[in-house]
């Protein structure tokens, strides 16, 4: 909608939340004489339903911010310092063109370049297209994306096939709801007006979860596992479901494959011997089990906090087995959510274009092992690093071995961000960046069934520039002569739709733009697995696995420790005898938004959550300043004396800014780079640590 009276112009423009949450929100932006004034949730959309959440409410000030990165800049300081002088975009290019050259043409080679992104924005085209072509085209190194979600999709995977669940639309007829590993009023928000609803018709609502988070203060009842063993409490519950004939025999016989083996698998985990691994009472796994087991609709929402350990992909496919067990699926609002990313058929071989890569195909590197690429790879040596849409220094584990690597001089760093980050302080080369609001893109969920389009409501401001015009920009200097490097970002948007799926049955790029969002085209009432159709190699829910036996891995659901326990490292604990998890900070998206004065002064201070009779062994009281510590490294923090955090465990919400935390370090530096059983994924939430107060002062 456009309004002007010649002097004066008001505009409002279809907009999607770009960042690294399910909620995926379609958003109104109100531009008014060139400026954003406003930006508010879509009354009309479904699952937004006309609200945002108190990280993106004031983004329309985030986009105007006067610390936004202006210009191109170079550093004329040591790396670290922060210190840059301005140069125009084509100095900028041809040096990193010519840099990149170099490289290329060396005995050593293009996988000496390393690319480093993450889900700064979840759009497609500014995410996950022209800037994979450029990376396949120069035979880069490839990165394996595995910072967040990879433990848990694998997991999930191994059971179900893709990352299909239960429609979050349908919560809301749920009558028992199982919030596993997910603080809801943080990280989902949106679902819980489903949750309320289904709570006014008569559902039980339950959060599992080490923290009492604010979620589990308005739920019915929480229960605290010990970090990392949620596949025990879930075997525990499947032995007494299958003990009491609690389970649905005929889902499990027609549905189903290594029924029997499972079974045979929760024999082994009485209530006792699960009460003792989760430090939790036999009666609650008990009751827990024969609530789930003996409740219609019953549907159980999984977040991705839940396999951030050793065994964490396990720990998803164990829990995420147990609607196979009861029978759940049958219902619409029953079943598991982990994402609904597997119900969009996107195409990625035309947006990515992986067969643009050199044969042999570049090596991969981790991204979770960020500190050791830097550091120990000589096979080559990464000697050249393109960071976009992520904030290494600041959100990747091992922080110490990260920043020791970035401080190398002779490593060739690239930053392409919309902020003086922590990262920022290490490049060679600052690149402005555009925020959503400035370009355009298009956005699938991973919460919900909708796909939504972006507008640009502004010009990119300053000497902004997006992704995609990044990376044609380079692609140009390079020489790379195939069309794809020509597609405009509509053109990108089309091919990541080109697809005879049914789900995409009606959805075109001109339909987005006149509404601004469409749901997938499945039924109503979606119940994706009620008769089996699962999307898996034999076509049935797979309790037993081939492709992790083919894999050397437990065919069958199990329990893995974490890799730093009592249970798995005794000698470690009695060092170190404290579990360490670091949510997400309520008003900060990882590192997202952490700099902002309105979320600043929402979270006040980085401080760490310790139960009461930990910290009065420790000589801790409320407030105190205290240091929290472990091989790896160290934090300094204030002391939240408070019965949220159970016995054993500490809690410090994240990703606070290095330059904005005591002493310059945030909490990844106690975090470690050990990967996760499944997907190479991060461990973010297991570390073993002490904690010891540093003075008295509040």
């Amino acid at each position: 909608m456009t309004e002007s009276n010649g002097k004066h112009s008001l505009k409002i423009v279809r907009a999607a939340c770009p960042h690294d949450c399910p909620d995926t929100c379609a958003m109104l932006v109100t531009v008014e004489d060139g400026r954003a004034v406003k930006v508010a949730g879509d009354p009309e959309h479904p699952f937004t339903r006309g609200f945002l959440c108190t990280k993106v409410a004031n983004y329309h000030e985030r986009t105007h911010s006067a610390g936004r990165v202006k210009t191109c800049l170079r550093r004329t300081g040591r790396k670290g310092e922060g210190k840059f002088e301005e140069i125009t975009w084509d100095e900028a290019l041809d040096e990193i063109a010519s840099r990149f050259k170099a490289l290329a043409e060396s005995s050593e080679g293009a996988q000496t370049i390393m690319p480093y992104s993450y889900c700064g924005t979840m759009g497609l085209v500014q995410s996950q297209s022209m800037d994979r072509r450029f990376f396949h085209r120069l035979g880069a190194s490839q990165l394996d994306r595995t910072i967040c979600a990879t433990a848990g999709t694998e997991g999930y995977k191994s059971t179900y096939g893709l990352t299909i669940g239960t429609d979050p639309e349908r919560f809301r007829d749920a009558r028992l709801i199982l919030l596993w590993g997910t603080n809801t009023l943080t990280a989902n928000v949106h679902l819980w007006p489903q949750i309320l609803e289904a709570r006014s018709g008569g559902a039980h609502v339950v959060a599992i979860d080490p923290r009492r988070t604010r979620t589990a203060d308005q739920c019915d009842e929480h229960i605290a596992p010990l970090p990392g063993t949620d596949a025990a409490l879930a075997l525990g519950m499947m032995h007494v479901i299958f003990a009491e004939g609690l389970e649905d025999a005929d889902y499990l016989e027609r549905y189903t494959i290594g029924a029997n083996e499972l079974r045979e698998r929760a024999r082994s985990f009485p209530p006792e011997r699960v009460a003792s691994i989760c430090g939790l009472e036999a009666e609650t796994i008990v009751r827990l089990a024969r609530l789930y087991a003996g409740t219609r609709p019953a549907v159980i929402r999984i977040n991705y906090g839940l396999q951030r350990h050793g065994g964490g992909g396990m720990a998803v496919r164990t829990v995420s087995c147990l609607p196979a067990v009861t029978g759940a699926w049958r219902d619409a609002a029953g079943g598991v959510l982990l994402s609904t990313s597997g119900t969009f058929p996107i195409n990625y071989q035309a947006l990515e274009r992986p067969d643009l890569m050199p044969t042999p195909a570049p090596r991969t590197l981790n991204m979770s092992q960020l500190g050791d690429a830097l550091l120990k790879v000589d096979d080559p040596p990464v000697r050249a690093l393109y960071v976009y849409n992520s904030n290494p220094a600041a959100v990747a584990p091992d922080q110490a071995r990260v920043l020791e690597g970035l401080r190398r001089e002779d490593l060739f760093t690239v930053v392409h961000e919309q902020f003086m980050t922590d990262t920022t302080d290490y490049a060679d080369i600052v690149l402005p960046a555009t925020t959503q609001l400035e370009h355009f893109d298009l956005h699938k969920a991973y919460g919900h069934l909708y796909l939504l389009i972006n507008e640009p409501a502004l010009e990119p401001l300053h000497e902004a520039k997006s992704n995609s015009d990044v990376f044609r920009l380079l692609a140009a200097r390079f020489g790379f002569e195939e069309d794809c490097f020509r597609d405009a970002d509509e053109d990108m948007a089309r091919q990541a739709l080109s697809t005879e799926h049914p789900a995409f049955k009606g959805i075109t790029l001109e339909r987005l733009r006149e509404r601004g969002w469409l749901r997938l085209n499945v039924p109503e009432e979606f119940a994706p697995f009620a008769e089996g159709n699962f999307p898996t190699p034999s076509g049935k829910c797979e309790l037993y696995s081939q492709k992790l036996e083919a894999l050397g891995m437990e065919p069958v659901p199990d329990y893995i420790p974490p890799h730093e326990s009592a249970e798995s490292a005794p000698a470690l604990a009695s060092r170190f005898p404290l579990a360490l998890i670091s949510p997400a900070a309520h008003a900060f998206l990882n590192s997202s938004f952490a700099n902002l004065s309105k979320q600043l002064r929402q979270e006040s201070y980085p401080f760490i959550e310790i139960h009461p009779e930990d910290a009065e062994r420790r000589g801790i009281q409320d407030g105190m300043r205290v240091r929290a510590f472990n091989e790896r490294g160290s934090a300094e923090l204030r002391a939240v004396v408070t019965t949220r955090a159970r016995r054993g465990v500490v809690v410090s919400p994240s990703v606070w800014w290095n330059k904005l935390s005591p002493n310059g370090t945030n909490i990844n530096q106690l975090t470690s780079q050990s990967l996760t059983d499944m997907g190479g994924g991060a461990t973010f939430y297991d570390a073993l640590v002490e904690v010891e107060r540093i003075d008295a002062s509040a």
